[in-house]
């Protein structure tokens, strides 16, 4: 019997050298465990459509090792999840909407593609917000119907990248892709107790993904520890002709980076690296005291400062002049989100033209109503009189973080992913949170298009997780990746949900 929960790349690879099971065998363990828990039991409901050809690929893999006494590449035989907003060829994928129910791709997208060539087997797609322009997890290709936190059944796993947080909290794959536009790599991540990095923009290719932002969007990997979350990582980035954004990863290439020619290279430095840290502290992203949810997070991260801090840590608490205001006004999914995402339907000729052809204008949910005002924006950003304001507030924003950064000497900023722990269902049609008001502070990386990697800080009291995210300068991926070792084997805040909570 193969023993999913909690597998690491490493773990896999060793059953597999030693014999104690073939690539056969943990696919299949892995579809197993998703179709006890996914549809029926505790409906998690994480998976949009399984991939029909995941054990003959496995098959391949088993006879390429048994060949060559070799593995194919870094990600041999590794099971993974993908969020529905990438083709995948041959497997269903719907971007979340019921208008895409029957849209099989005939060619997978360019990250794709690379993971298969470092060996990874695809295990099929995750739920997807509708679009990917949506903070709760409910959408119009599952009927409306939420996915389960693993750590709590009546809890939101956030989105857009929802569907691949619970299903790598809920062990059905050992990594996941996540896209992040405006936190959706990060938000689920905190809520599921994962880690997950947001590149600099132009690492990873984009091609083969629906657009929300194509200034801001990046895919990006998911998992359960710093070093799987590296090694992905490895896996994803490159140039694509296709996608102009990536001669960013041949710029980085060109610098020699990652050092070492890996992001693992020096990750077993981490802690080391994080004793010496001095990082700067956004108290303005902090919710307030008065509110018991933003206090159950304050907490949280509280007390992961003060364990840090007792190995050497320094904190700096610092201000970035008008924030609010920046994080607020650069914000551009209602002047611009139309015309990407038109841009990408136009290569889907059985698909309307028009986003604004799929999504009413008013909203038939309350927590759509973000996407029907990106839907129904200008066709032609450059006819909407504060786009230009817009951008140069974006940049503005950029240069303060970079100055700040560097005027103090700082490693990096940390703040809480989010000001609250993981909403209840209720929540998204209660009117407790206001949709276009989300108390999420991952803009901050999002619009800037700086890096940040969320960590799993702790759990408030109630057991819901919360993650610290830490973002730094262009390029400091690898930075990043050590600091965040350093936390995760600091806080040691990782922990799997209690599976016997599902039965009740």
């Amino acid at each position: 019997m193969v023993v999913l929960q909690e597998m690491s790349i490493t773990q896999a690879h060793e059953g597999i050298k030693r014999g104690d099971f073939t690539v056969t065998d943990l696919v299949g363990a892995f579809l197993q465990r998703i179709e006890a828990f996914d549809k029926v039991g505790p409906r998690i409901n994480a998976m949009m459509a399984l991939s029909n050809t995941a054990l003959e690929e496995a098959a391949q893999l088993d006879r390429y090792f048994k060949n060559t006494g070799k593995f194919k590449g870094k990600l041999h035989g590794i099971p993974v999840v993908v969020k529905d907003q990438a083709d995948t060829k041959g497997i269903v994928t719907t971007y979340g909407s019921a208008v895409a129910l029957d849209n099989v791709p005939e060619k997978d997208a360019f990250v794709i593609t690379k993971l298969k060539e470092a060996g990874a087997v695809i295990l099929g797609k995750t739920t997807t917000s509708e679009w990917a322009c949506c903070w709760f997890s409910a959408n119009g290709a599952t009927g409306y119907e939420f996915t389960k936190n693993p750590y709590s059944l009546s809890h939101d796993v956030g989105a857009s990248s929802g569907g691949s947080a619970a299903a790598l909290a809920a062990n059905f794959a050992i990594l996941a892709v996540g896209e992040d536009t405006g936190g959706s790599i990060r938000v689920p991540s905190s809520f599921c107790n994962l880690v997950g990095i947001r590149p600099t923009p132009g690492l990873i290719s984009r091609t083969g993904f629906c657009p929300l932002i194509k200034t801001q969007d990046t895919p990006g990997p998911m998992a359960r520890s710093v070093w799987d979350c590296a090694s992905m990582l490895d896996c994803m980035v490159g140039f694509d002709p296709e996608d102009d954004f990536t001669g960013l990863a041949a710029t980085a290439a060109a610098m020699g980076l990652p050092k070492g020619g890996r992001y693992t290279a020096f990750l077993e430095n981490g802690l080391e690296k994080i004793r010496k840290a001095k990082v700067g502290v956004v108290r303005q992203l902090f919710g307030s005291d008065d509110d018991l949810s933003c206090r159950a997070v304050n907490g949280v991260i509280a007390s992961a400062f003060e364990k840090l801090k007792s190995i050497g840590v320094t904190f700096v608490d610092v201000n970035i002049e008008d924030l609010r205001h920046y994080m607020i006004y650069s914000q551009t999914y209602r002047v611009r989100s139309r015309i990407d995402i038109n841009t990408f339907l136009a290569t889907k000729p059985h698909l309307p033209a028009d986003i604004a052809e799929i999504v009413p204008r008013t909203p038939n949910k309350p927590y759509l109503d973000l996407l029907s005002a990106a839907a129904h924006g200008p066709e032609d950003p450059t006819t909407e009189p504060t786009y230009a304001g817009r951008l140069l507030a974006r940049d503005e924003l950029k240069r303060k973080i970079n100055c700040l950064i560097a005027s103090l000497g700082l490693d990096a900023l940390v703040f809480p992913d989010l000001q609250i722990p993981p909403p209840r269902f209720e929540d998204a049609t209660n009117g407790r949170i206001e949709t276009l008001k989300f108390p999420t502070n991952t803009f901050l990386s999002s619009q800037t298009c700086l890096p940040a990697i969320s960590v799993p800080a702790g759990f408030t009291q109630d057991g819901l997780p919360v993650g610290l995210e830490l973002l730094g300068l262009e390029y400091q991926e690898q930075h990043l990746l050590e600091l965040a070792r350093g936390v995760e084997a600091t806080l040691e805040a990782r922990m799997m949900p209690c599976e016997d909570s599902w039965a009740r």
